[in-house]
């Protein structure tokens, strides 16, 4: 990575020798330049125009926030986006919108700000961003962070307006435009950018707006579910991918299964959705394994968890678990097919105006059957199941079910009677029951121990039931080993790079 150049020596910078005529100090251990190669950084310069279009979805951006004004039409609402986060000194994460933010507007650029006020005419939403770092001033090329030439153009005040459909105004203008609403009750999402919440009090309606802010994102919108859908179909080909290469994983080890499925969320998306799980053997019963640091070996289970974040910021939440020698074992089949059976059953018990929870209940209880038929629950399941009990935990400790969107874990915020009510049209869930036989559990038969098998699929309410959206990715035994035959087939992934 690039940090600066060195070339000139740096001259005497006391007072009795001031730099301020004929250089300009360029930061933080970097020298100072003279102004000659300023002005001559500064000019000749052809315009570059970041954005013509607009975006596709600015009419479901401006529906949003002109519900959410209507809901708090007494107040100032205040979304920032967040900031880039250090990484290690002077190196950022990649940067990633907030998630309330990108819902509101779709803008993906940093240190922006949504404020959402009243007027006579409805709620008014203004998009505070930073200028442009371009060829007009020497941040162009001294600032790495923020100036083009380090970074690439950025969408400034005058480009955001026009490719977001919205009112724009400059960054620095915030501060003194929030202050000017002495009399507006003002709400906020804190916790997202350190300036904007030195700006705006924390107030005890703050929580109600993340409340809505997550119970809005709850029904998804035909663009929304395109945009997951985008996402499923791009980690289906991930997982031909890893399948693909799992020969080549054998005595290499996990994180080539996490390398060759990241690699397709880079070049297919933005990211991936959340850290890899890329568990085989013994790891499979860890229920976030994400070190992937483990060997890989014929005759183990691979579950791998995985999804792509499409460029939009939806994110796909997809489990299998295969054989990594393409064909299942005795055991492992029966572990398998208790979990299939669980699944079909929670997929079967999706539609509109079920509890969330109804999923849930009707896994547990098929695997709870299976657990004692396995002898490894030896009461009654009915006994196992009991609130008062939850015996069958031991072995499947997670629910069932996730609401998922712009977030893996998405509408997190939302009030427990509406997250955990009634499904409606247009949310979008996970199913993933699964069953995990920790390698030293003695209450397990020992040809079942170290085996951890989980099944997720992506599951949309339709108007009289449910799609699974990532049908497309086989799920019985058999399929899988015909899946994972033709693949190789076909030819290995090539991973004879070092």
């Amino acid at each position: 990575m690039s940090d600066e150049i060195r070339e000139l020596p740096e001259p005497d910078v006391s007072p009795d020798n001031p730099v301020s005529e004929h250089w300009v100090w360029a930061g933080y251990h970097r020298p100072p330049m003279p102004r000659v190669f300023v002005d001559h950084m500064t000019t000749n310069w052809a315009p570059v125009d970041p954005s013509a279009e607009v975006h596709p979805a600015v009419n479901n951006f401006a529906e949003r926030r002109e519900a959410l004004g209507r809901h708090f039409s007494d107040a100032t609402l205040v979304v920032p986006t967040g900031n880039p986060k250090v990484r290690a000194n002077d190196t950022d994460y990649r940067f990633r919108a907030g998630t309330d933010f990108y819902y509101l507007t779709g803008c993906q650029e940093p240190d922006a700000v949504l404020v959402i006020s009243p007027s006579a005419a409805g709620s008014r939403s203004t998009l505070y961003v930073a200028p442009r770092r371009d060829f007009t001033s020497h941040h162009f090329y001294t600032d790495s962070r923020y100036g083009e030439l380090w970074v690439g153009p950025r969408r400034g005040v005058s480009e955001c307006a026009t490719f977001y459909a919205i009112e724009t105004a400059p960054i620095e203008q915030l501060e003194k435009d929030l202050a000017s609403l002495s009399v507006t009750r003002v709400l906020s999402v804190h916790g997202v950018d350190t300036g904007v919440d030195a700006m705006v009090a924390t107030g005890p309606d703050d929580a109600r707006l993340a409340t809505q802010l997550s119970e809005m994102r709850l029904v998804k919108d035909d663009y929304e579910v395109a945009q997951l859908q985008e996402a499923i179909d791009h980690t289906i080909t991930g997982f031909e991918d890893v399948v693909r290469a799992l020969p080549q994983a054998v005595g290499r080890g996990e994180r080539v299964i996490e390398g060759v499925f990241n690699l397709r969320a880079r070049v297919e998306g933005n990211d991936v959705g959340y850290d890899t799980i890329a568990a085989t053997g013994a790891h499979s019963t860890i229920l976030h394994w994400m070190h992937n640091d483990g060997e890989v070996h014929r005759g183990d289970l691979l579950l791998l968890d995985a999804g792509v974040e499409c460029h939009q910021l939806y994110t796909a939440d997809v489990t299998r678990t295969l054989p990594i020698n393409g064909k299942f074992s005795p055991p492992q089949r029966r572990v398998y097919e208790l979990v299939l059976a669980a699944q079909q059953a929670a997929l079967d018990a999706v539609r509109p105006g079920v509890d969330f929870r109804a999923p849930h209940r009707v896994a547990m209880a098929v695997l709870s059957e299976g657990l004692h038929e396995l002898g490894i629950l030896s009461g009654p399941p009915e006994e196992a199941l009991r609130l008062d009990r939850q015996l069958y935990r031991r072995y499947t400790l997670h629910g069932t079910s996730h609401m998922l969107g712009i977030d893996v874990h998405d509408c997190a915020n939302a009030r427990n009677e509406t997250y955990h009510g009634e499904l409606r049209e247009g949310y979008v869930l996970t199913i993933e029951p699964g069953l995990y036989f920790q390698a030293n559990d003695l209450t397990v038969p020992e040809e079942y121990r170290g085996i951890g098998v989980r099944i997720e699929d992506d599951v949309l309410v339709t108007a009289d039931g449910a799609l699974n959206l990532s049908a497309g990715l086989p799920r019985d035994p058999d399929e899988i080993e015909a899946w994972m035959a033709k693949l190789w087939a076909s030819g290995p992934t090539d991973l004879s790079i070092r």
